[in-house]
């Protein structure tokens, strides 16, 4: 009884895939039969494979969310950070260029911030960093499947925060690259008829 339980449990854990950060996982793969019976179907991502995708999924993405004020009472607040590009520099910092919303404030800027990895989890880490205009801050948020959560202080006061990572629909680039083609081939027409 002890042993069947045991491969029953060591067979399920072997068919578990850990999915990757941003991945959606695949209805396909869910639903057809296992051909490989308890032998995992992908391998894990490199650190180099998860660095380049959190790289690509945040540059041009936007934390949309909320935030509240530990001991004030009442609705959270909305926040923005809108990333144009993230870099990677050297060990675990990276460079955010990105615009802050929130409050009455609204500043862009280039942020030096730290990436810790749980498994295939990232975590934005700040320790008290003085960002221009804002003040200094340390927060964790963790980013997964296009959402994040963390927590935030700034000196005698902090809370949580949280919310969606929003990309630009690929249809609106798709459309926007598509009439600029067509432009472009316009204008070439134009200029071979002449």
């Amino acid at each position: 009884m002890k042993s069947n339980l045991l491969g029953l449990f060591l067979g399920l854990l072997a068919g578990i895939a850990m999915p990757t950060w941003g991945a959606e996982p695949d209805p396909a793969s869910e639903s057809a039969p296992d051909k490989t019976a308890g032998v995992p179907s992908k391998t894990a991502p490199t650190q180099e494979e998860l660095e380049q995708r959190f790289a690509l999924e945040l540059s041009g993405a936007t934390l949309a969310g909320h935030y509240t004020v530990d001991g004030r009472s009442g609705a959270p607040s909305e926040d923005r950070y809108a990333i144009s590009k993230v870099t990677k520099l050297e060990g675990e910092v990276w460079k955010f260029d990105v615009r802050i919303v929130y409050g009455q404030h609204d500043v862009t800027l280039p942020l030096p911030l730290t990436v810790k990895w749980a498994g295939d989890t990232p975590v934005i880490t700040l320790t008290d960093l003085a960002i221009p205009g804002l003040g200094t801050y340390t927060a964790r948020v963790l980013l997964y499947r296009g959402q994040y959560a963390g927590t935030w202080s700034a000196g005698d006061h902090g809370g949580e925060m949280w919310g969606r990572i929003e990309k630009p629909a690929e249809s609106e680039l798709d459309k926007k690259s598509s009439k600029q083609k067509a432009e472009g081939a316009g204008k070439n027409s134009e200029k071979k008829a002449d």
